[in-house]
């Protein structure tokens, strides 16, 4: 099997050639035909999260190098094990990579997503940058019906991301307003599937105009810069006092910041995104304003579901993607970071 892999945190991808594993008991093999390029494979690959006032999280340990990122797969079924019976040889699935170790509480509750043992896919073990890919449990692969592969591998980050935020959001967005903060990968794959999961009037806000004017194309009602200084007293008036709910798909000291700030009384911000840095606000503004500021870390395989069986019915907007061959897996990690890339990258083997 060919991979593309980083024998050091922050050094180029290198091609790899090694044996290819088999599959047995409930594990599937798989060939894999597309992966999404996420900016969480940057913090892997950089090996930490910036956590502010020059301090950072060491994620270097718990998997072994090299490593092969990509947690956003398709691919079709080439090996089942011997206690497999619900995929096939031949089929095409795509992949649930936030995998757990399937025997804790918090595995058994359903939110395996935050599994304190994980497996996850391109995370913790070998992911999508390859040709190859061992799936540890079939429940893990679902069906994309007719959507086209690159599109189908962008619903398992970036789309279940965008997804559960929504979700919590949903009780005080309908019928209101919601601010999304972030127009890139996972900003616009949020306002594809916005429509099917609220009625909210949505805004966009972004430090870039080419992702600002992205976001009205996708729907959004107005896009503003939120590093003008302007902009707060205008959305303000704008919206009428603020917005009852904010998504940050940035998860920066300024973005988080500022989607507070615009916050309504008895608004909510959920934080999704990695960027990194601290957040602070008084105390008394949680009470004063009866605000919740909440967490949000992809999606769990119920949610999953949910939201393929959406796509697969035709219920959502289409999002922009660029194809690009897998052997391109490092100079999109570079361009991602450096902030020139609009929409979704997916590598095709």
């Amino acid at each position: 099997m060919k991979s593309y892999q980083f024998e050091e945190y922050g050094a180029p991808l290198v091609e790899n050639t090694s044996e290819a594993p088999t599959a047995s008991g409930d594990e599937v093999l798989m060939d894999v035909t597309a992966c999404g390029v996420c900016h969480s494979d940057i913090h892997i690959w950089e090996g930490h999260f910036d956590l502010g006032n020059g301090k950072k999280l060491d994620i270097r340990g718990g998997r072994d190098l090299p490593h092969t990122l990509g947690h956003e797969i398709v691919g079709t079924v080439t090996a089942v094990g011997e206690n497999v019976t619900d995929v096939k040889v031949g089929d095409k699935r795509v992949v649930y990579p936030w995998i757990g170790c399937g025997e804790c509480a918090i595995c058994k509750s359903g939110e395996e997503q935050l599994c304190n043992r994980p497996r996850q896919l391109g995370v913790d073990v070998p992911g999508g940058y390859s040709d190859t890919l061992l799936v540890p449990h079939s429940r893990y692969l679902l069906d994309y019906g007719n959507l086209s592969k690159e599109l189908a591998c962008t619903y398992t980050c970036s789309g279940l991301t965008a997804y559960s935020a929504l979700q919590k959001v949903k009780s005080r967005a309908d019928g209101g307003k919601l601010l999304i903060i972030g127009a890139g990968g996972v900003g616009l794959a949020a306002m594809a599937i916005a429509k099917s999961v609220t009625d909210a009037e949505i805004y966009v806000a972004d430090i870039d105009p080419e992702k600002r004017e992205a976001g009205i194309k996708a729907g959004a009602v107005d896009a503003i810069d939120p590093s003008d200084p302007a902009a707060f007293k205008s959305f303000m008036g704008m919206t009428g006092g603020g917005v009852n709910a904010t998504i940050d798909f940035v998860g920066a000291e300024s973005s988080a910041a500022f989607g507070v700030k615009v916050l309504a009384k008895g608004g909510k911000l959920v934080i999704v995104g990695l960027f990194g840095g601290g957040f602070t606000l008084p105390l008394p503004m949680f009470p004063i304003k009866a605000i919740s500021v909440e967490g949000s870390y992809v999606g769990n395989l119920q949610e999953m579901r949910e939201l393929m069986e959406l796509a697969r019915a035709g219920k959502l907007n289409e999002l922009s993607i660029t194809p690009r061959p897998m052997k391109e897996a490092y100079n999109t990690l570079e361009d991602l970071r450096a902030g020139k890339i609009v929409g979704r990258v997916v590598l095709q083997s």
